[in-house]
């Protein structure tokens, strides 16, 4: 990073990933296009965890390359009058796998809890409504990394 003095560490980093709201996941395709994709996530036991449907370019992409990038920016604020920005970003890379059985549920749940905390006991029955239709991957973080202007 040439900004040494806006590297944040990696507790940090983790910070702004937990609390984002949603992250662009980058693939690539067999042919190696990119694709970067927003998504809704959770962070659990330092692993981010995605839902998706059965199929399409997402798990096309992660069926031929499991490598992946995803990027969270947190608060932003746009200084008019200084033609700046304040800032906070993380990048993390990691290894996407499938996740099924308990792990997935688990994941599923940390989603309801993270975006409809106050509607568990709904989500909770969604869930089970829907958990044949959706695939859940998780990604184990192999580094991670961050940047701020504040």
């Amino acid at each position: 990073m040439r900004r040494k003095d806006r590297l944040l560490t990696n507790t940090e980093a983790l910070s702004i990933l937990e609390k984002g709201e949603y992250g662009i996941l980058s693939t690539l395709s067999s042919d190696n296009q990119p694709y970067g994709v927003p998504l809704n996530y959770c962070l659990i036991n330092e692993c981010i965890y995605v839902h998706c449907a059965v199929d399409g370019r997402k798990i096309n992409n992660l069926s031929c390359n499991p490598q992946v990038s995803f990027c969270v920016v947190g608060k932003t604020e746009v200084l008019s009058d200084k033609f700046a920005i304040n800032y906070e970003s993380c990048i993390a890379q990691g290894l996407a796998s499938e996740s099924n059985g308990a792990e997935k549920q688990l994941a599923l749940e940390g989603l309801i809890h993270k975006y409809s905390q106050n509607f568990a006991p709904e989500g909770l029955k969604y869930i089970e409504k829907f958990i044949d239709k959706t695939r859940v991957f998780k990604i184990s973080i192999e580094s991670i990394s961050g940047k701020a202007k504040r």
